[in-house]
């Protein structure tokens, strides 16, 4: 059944022009209104959504057509938007921009497919009337792009704001519903993939309270709010707990390693494994002493090379990681989890050693390794797909192997597109293990779920068997 669903798109010209910063803004000022917002990040990113995340005090969820395909992105999309009563989606690069000339993939293309209204960020750096050009011709381009009107950013003074946003309105009919100045000293700092996650950040608050403060200084929410209510009726479901695959797994535990180091995991997977009835924990590979008792692990991406010296310190996790990987522990791990399970990270001259649960050591370097959508196929045995099975993914990375001993190992993957291991493989194997460079999103994979609860509940079972025997083995 269709009822309002607020929803609005913040959009850009390109990419680094304030599309977070401004959809924090916007997010922590409708939560001090007392509204529930349901965050959402157009395309494969992790740091913006758990800035989202955080100003809303909730939850973030990826939008991603290419990842997950339309189908599930309105699925995705009716499920989570029943949680809240404002859904605020920020897109990524710039408004058309896709993976080829027509734009295939894009955020407009998500506005259209979600019929949401678009709000277009411009950055006035050293501009001015072109910049009601450059809104004119994303108008144009694609008149079935709701573009709904303007916030102008990084504008130098009263006069250099006037000019444009004259020259803005006359010239496009598009009202402008912000205009926001140079500000320096903003804490959202930049490191190479983008801006520093919150659980790295010093300081979450201030910077949450500061971008509240640029919507109430700077922004006409008044305006954008009822624009947001203005998007057509949508059908918002609550989708039960069981919608993707049933009770199976139940009573089954995965281990999440979620940590500082360890902190890229998109909330559609672990929801995937909690759908399916799997119980997941927690693990914090700088924190916990050992590895607690699980049935599978997840080790996520994120950024061990700034937490390597902690994570070599904990020698006795690495220790209890690396045994419970030789038992045959089902792992499944993603870029920087892979790196955990090699044997060594060399940052600069400085060596550290990981798990050692793979016969590879890596490095890190100055310039991407790795960047973009992948797209594979799985032509050998492993441990989570099926032989013939097409996974889309993404990468980011600045790691690179700098050894890899064939013991024991073998990889998965064909690359069709992309970096993975080497421009042709991906995926090492050894015994329950599989890691990889790529990042992979539950509703485009749904046979990476399956097989995480099945994997689990085979080795739980054979543990239990193992148990059983040495129990009537003692009493001979």
């Amino acid at each position: 059944m269709n009822r309002p669903s607020p929803r609005i798109v913040i959009a850009a010209l390109r990419g680094g022009a304030g599309k977070t910063t401004l959809s924090l803004a916007v997010t922590v000022a409708l939560r001090k209104e007392g509204l529930i917002v349901t965050p959402f990040k157009k395309g494969p990113d992790y740091i913006d959504a758990a800035w989202l995340g955080r100003a809303a005090s909730g939850p973030c969820y990826n939008l991603d057509t290419y990842l997950m395909g339309a189908r599930q992105v309105v699925r995705s999309f009716s499920r989570h938007a029943a949680e809240g009563t404002f859904s605020l989606i920020e897109g990524n690069r710039g408004l058309f921009d896709g993976v080829n000339a027509a734009g295939e993939f894009s955020t407009a293309e998500l506005a259209k497919l979600l019929r949401a209204p678009v709000i277009l960020i411009v950055d006035c750096d050293k501009i001015t009337r072109t910049a009601a050009a450059m809104v004119l011709g994303c108008l144009h381009l694609d008149p079935a792009v709701d573009i709904r009107g303007v916030i102008l950013s990084r504008v130098n003074g009263n006069r250099h704001a006037s000019v444009i946003r004259r020259a803005v309105e006359e010239s496009t009919g598009l009202p402008v519903y912000g205009i926001v100045p140079r500000l320096p000293d903003l804490p959202f700092v930049q490191r190479h993939l983008g801006l520093i996650p919150p659980a790295e950040h010093a300081r979450v608050q201030e910077a949450l309270d500061t971008a509240g403060a640029i919507a109430r200084d700077y922004l006409d929410m008044g305006s954008l709010v009822a624009i947001a209510r203005s998007a057509p009726p949508w059908k918002v479901d609550a989708f039960p707990k069981a919608a993707c695959g049933g009770k199976s797994g139940r009573s089954v535990t995965i281990g999440v390693i979620s940590d500082a180091a360890f902190q890229f995991y998109y909330e559609e997977n672990i929801e995937a494994l909690a759908d399916r009835g799997a119980r997941v924990i927690r693990v914090s590979a700088l924190d916990d002493a050992v590895l607690p008792p699980v049935d599978a692990l997840y080790i996520g991406g994120g950024f061990p090379e700034t937490q390597a010296g902690r994570l070599a310190a904990n020698e006795s996790f690495r220790l209890s990681l690396r045994a419970a990987a030789d038992a045959g522990l089902p792992i499944y791990a993603e870029c920087g989890g892979f790196l955990y399970l090699g044997e060594s990270l060399t940052i600069g001259e400085t060596r550290y050693p990981m798990v050692g649960a793979l016969p590879a050591a890596f490095g890190m370097e100055k310039r991407p390794q790795g960047h973009g959508y992948t797209t594979l196929t799985a032509d050998a045995e492993n441990p989570f797909f099926s032989v013939g099975t097409t996974l889309r993914g993404h990468e980011f990375r600045y790691c690179r192997i700098l050894s890899l001993r064939d013991e024991d190992t073998h990889t998965a993957f064909r690359v069709l597109k992309g970096t993975g291991l080497d421009g042709e493989r991906e995926g090492l194997c050894r015994k329950n293990i599989l890691a990889g460079f790529t990042h992979v999103h539950a509703l485009g994979a749904p046979e990476w779920a399956d097989a995480m609860i099945a994997k689990a509940r085979l080795h739980r079972n054979e543990k239990q068997k193992s148990k059983q025997h040495i129990n009537t083995m003692r009493r001979f």
